[in-house]
């Protein structure tokens, strides 16, 4: 029997799902929270509809979805290609729930959650006029860019770095700005048409279709469209009977006799999802952080002498003043600095003393040191090496986190030009996740910088991002004065010293901080 939706007969849908709801709980699909409360107030987006959360939090550690570097095995190479996982389904079926699910069960701390809704075609100016009036059907294969999204995922798959274009479902068009994206060890990929290209199938090692009832996935429709997207409820109904139920009974559920595994009920269906993690672990080369295990070997804590005791006393003071702060701070930051110079390569040296006799010494053995601060809190370190290192380059990275996806990126980037063959003194203030520190480190790697010849240097470091740099990036030299044992939920270091930047410039900044002129200039 063919359904015709229409505002009237909205109310008999609504029924029927409190009976469902009395019937079979008050679980995920409950009618709290599928249905907008009355007057809901419309939201005018201006990002991406479907965002991708930057992380997963659980009852012992945090996973990380933004893309990654790709990871390396237990021998320090780096590891086959990424297992990719996709979903197919109806318009909210709850894909990404079911992505989320998985990622939290794999328990492995990198994944890229990639949504095809990135990969809607530019529409022509006639395609604009006609998405504005809800005339335009997006739930058709040929809406997608099913090239980009071939050349981006296989590249993914691979390990390298992408470009993700944002598409914006207020203004049907792309935002100027796409996103970077790094490989990981487990890639999911959820849409509509995840199944629809031949290519596309070829590069999904595992195809999982999430099958909810179509009376679920219209009340959330009408939820996000009209709470995220500013749509009205006249529109989001005729574009639903137009286009969304045809075109799922006509492309979308026959790609169901494609998949490896059917998920009904979509995100509370645990005993699928238990499955598919399953089998993913047994099919890839998967490891979970190493918080519970000793210290890594590449890292290097500066001897806690009564004078290193000290000044970190002052500094984590909260009542220590600015002044005093920025005076204590640079006197740590000159410690570690000289501390970090000891792990640089060195040859014998012979040299003749004023007095006529031989001194036999060390000499720097490399072609050249560069120093790379993350800004803003990283390049407080910068005076500290100019003072001990004398004519070193600087090179300066921003990783500013966007504020409505959550995510890190890379918004600016000076480096020098040969700086393959240098050493790097990567510098940041604090280290709490890692996120913003590897993020750095693949951008020296994709500059050709040997990944032994980097170092990573902090005045202060949480355990977790000290683990979760040395397993991505086993050759980097982790160089600082005190390892903290926890993050707190706003993901600061615990015991901690605070928001660096902010105590040393004054600032009440948000952790998003930019400086807008660098944005603007040309990356090297």
């Amino acid at each position: 029997m063919q359904n015709h939706y229409t505002e009237e007969n909205m109310l008999a849908i609504i029924d029927h799902l409190v009976w469902k709801t009395r019937c079979f709980g008050s679980g995920e699909d409950s009618l709290d929270r599928l249905l907008p409360p009355v007057n809901y107030p419309r939201r005018k987006s201006t990002t991406l509809g479907k965002t991708e959360p930057p992380l997963l939090r659980t009852g012992t550690r945090t996973i990380y979805t933004a893309g990654r570097p790709p990871w390396y095995n237990e021998h320090g190479t780096q590891s086959k290609e990424a297992f990719v996982i996709g979903l197919c389904g109806g318009s909210a079926s709850g894909k990404t729930t079911v992505a989320n699910k998985i990622i939290e069960a794999l328990d492995v701390p990198w994944v890229v959650l990639l949504s095809m809704d990135s990969f809607y075609k530019v529409l022509s100016p006639e395609e604009q006029a006609l998405a504005a009036s809800n005339d335009y059907n997006f739930d058709h294969p040929g809406a997608f860019d099913f090239q980009l999204l071939v050349t981006t995922l296989r590249k993914l798959k691979q390990g390298k770095s992408v470009k993700i274009p944002v598409y914006d479902f207020t203004t049907h068009g792309r935002q100027k700005e796409w996103k970077n994206v790094y490989g990981a060890s487990v890639i999911i990929f959820e849409g509509i048409m995840a199944f629809a290209d031949k290519e596309l199938l070829q590069l999904l090692d595992m195809k999982i279709f999430v099958d909810t009832d179509s009376d679920i996935r219209l009340v959330r429709r009408l939820k996000r469209d009209i709470s995220e997207r500013g749509r009205d409820i006249e529109g989001v109904i005729k574009q639903y009977n137009k286009f969304v139920k045809p075109a799922f009974e006509q492309y979308i559920e026959p790609t169901m006799r494609l998949a490896d595994i059917v998920v009904p009920r979509g995100g509370g269906n645990m005993v699928a999802i238990d499955l598919i993690v399953q089998h993913v672990h047994s099919q890839a080369l998967l490891a979970s952080a190493h918080q519970s295990q000793p210290l890594p070997q590449t890292l290097s804590v500066m001897e806690s002498t009564p004078q290193v005791r000290g000044l970190h006393t002052i500094i984590r003071n909260k009542d220590t003043s600015r002044d005093e702060f920025i005076f204590y701070s640079k006197r740590l930051m000159r410690l570690l600095i000289e501390h970090a110079l000891s792990f640089l390569p060195s040859k014998r040296s012979m040299v003749q003393t004023p007095q006529g006799h031989e001194y036999e010494g060390r000499t720097f053995s490399g072609k050249g040191i560069t120093g790379v601060s993350v800004l803003r809190a990283g390049e407080t370190m910068e005076p500290a090496l100019r003072a001990v290192c004398k004519d070193v380059r600087i090179g300066k990275i921003l990783i500013q986190t966007n504020l409505d996806s959550g995510e890190p990126e890379l918004h600016y980037l000076r480096l020098p030009k040969d700086i393959s063959e240098d050493h790097v003194i990567l510098m940041d203030s604090t280290v709490s996740t890692g996120a913003a520190a590897m993020m750095a480190i693949r951008v020296l790697l994709d500059h050709d910088v040997q990944e032994e010849n980097i170092l990573l240097v902090s005045l202060l470091m949480a355990e977790l991002g000290v683990h979760s740099v040395a397993y991505a990036f086993p050759r980097v030299k982790i160089i600082t004065t005190a390892v903290d044992k926890s993050l707190d939920d706003f993901l600061h270091v615990i015991p901690g010293i605070g928001d660096f930047g902010d105590r040393y410039f004054g600032t009440d900044a948000p952790s998003s901080w930019s400086d807008e002129e660098d944005q603007e200039l040309p990356s090297c």
